[in-house]
């Protein structure tokens, strides 16, 4: 069964979310703070982490820093009141998969949970399938119709990781953290000519699109 953590303050709703999701086929363990939720995920393994950004002791955006600073990949989920541009902003520089208002309807809420749940299926395996796209990320090799389609390494490896996480906004820093690590020279306009090349380079791909989130950094977008 897949364990689910949920970080809510909230009484009345995390009990609510936690059931909705136990019925869904999930195993959720509720915890009432980002301390507590930190802790906890250090005693078990997770697939996923859902957490509210308002909440004592530690908070939403404090415990997904800690997070990231653990794990890269663990896929986070924000549930929240907070629906200002800054806040989403903190959040996908932190490295958010994704960010839902309160309130939500449970259904779209449990869609969303299943579809980041998928994308990271999807980057844990090896072959990726997008289109006219062929990904073989144990030969680190690409196919467009059946042709290899030129990429360097880091191209391969920035590509791979688009679309293994359609629709989720990865941001410059980000991006450079992942793959430029201690790369003193990297700028965020080493950032944009890669990803100019990419487009360039996929320009005939026919089941995505590198898209920029102005203000944040780029997306893939499936057609």
């Amino acid at each position: 069964m897949i364990k689910i953590l949920l970080a809510e303050d909230d009484d009345a709703l995390g009990t609510l979310v936690k059931a909705y999701l136990d019925a869904s086929g999930y195993e959720v363990t509720l915890c009432r703070n980002g301390l507590d939720a930190l802790t906890e995920l250090n005693k078990s393994d997770y697939a996923m982490v859902i957490t509210d950004i308002m909440m004592p002791v530690m908070d939403g955006f404090t415990l997904a820093k800690r997070i990231r600073e653990q794990n890269k990949t663990l896929p986070l989920l924000f549930m929240t009141a907070k629906d200002d541009k800054p806040s989403q902003q903190l959040g996908f520089t932190l490295g958010i998969d994704d960010y839902i208002v309160k309130p939500f309807d449970l259904d779209i809420f449990a869609l969303r949970v299943s579809a980041i749940l998928r994308r990271t299926s999807i980057e844990n395996s090896n072959l990726l399938v997008v289109g006219n796209l062929k990904m073989d990320k144990t030969e680190h090799n690409a196919y467009l119709d059946n042709e290899e389609l030129p990429l360097t390494v880091r191209e391969f490896d920035l590509l791979f990781k688009f679309l293994s996480y359609p629709k989720r906004t990865f941001t410059r820093s980000a991006l450079m953290d992942e793959f430029w690590d201690y790369d003193s020279s990297a700028t965020s306009r080493t950032v944009d000519v890669y990803m100019a090349k990419l487009r360039e380079k996929t320009a005939r791909c026919d089941g995505f699109e590198i898209v920029t989130v102005h203000g944040l950094g780029y997306k893939a977008v499936l057609k």
